[in-house]
């Protein structure tokens, strides 16, 4: 049984910082891709970032320059640094990722709210 387990999302003010994690834990022999979503209220959830075994990252535009991803391979960790916060990245930020070659695993959400 494999699960992913967000944290640190919380209340901010826009122009803060906040870094949300993600632990994966159960029967894991390989983790490839990993990354984030987030889910606006009466919106489509989208994608936010991603990052791969070897370390390389993609960002939508919408977060470039702002949020970096990054990922601590030994504990089975990935990472979301949000910067320069607005408003608008107001959402449940989700974590997704590729383990064992068995399709693509989700962790349950953590609320991100900026205060403007």
């Amino acid at each position: 049984q494999v699960q992913l387990v967000e944290s640190g999302g919380g209340l901010v003010q826009a122009g803060g910082s906040l870094r949300v994690s993600c632990a994966a834990s159960g029967n894991i022999f390989r983790i490839n891709d990993m990354g984030w979503y987030r889910q606006a209220p009466g919106k489509q959830r989208e994608w936010v970032a991603t990052i791969t075994s070897g370390g390389s990252t993609n960002y939508a535009d919408s977060v470039k320059g702002r949020f970096t991803i990054s990922r601590d391979n030994n504990k089975n960790t990935v990472y979301l640094q949000m910067n320069s916060l607005k408003a608008e990245d107001t959402a449940v930020y989700y974590c997704a990722a590729d383990i064992n070659q068995g399709g693509t695993y989700w962790g349950q959400g953590t609320q991100v709210t900026v205060s403007s």
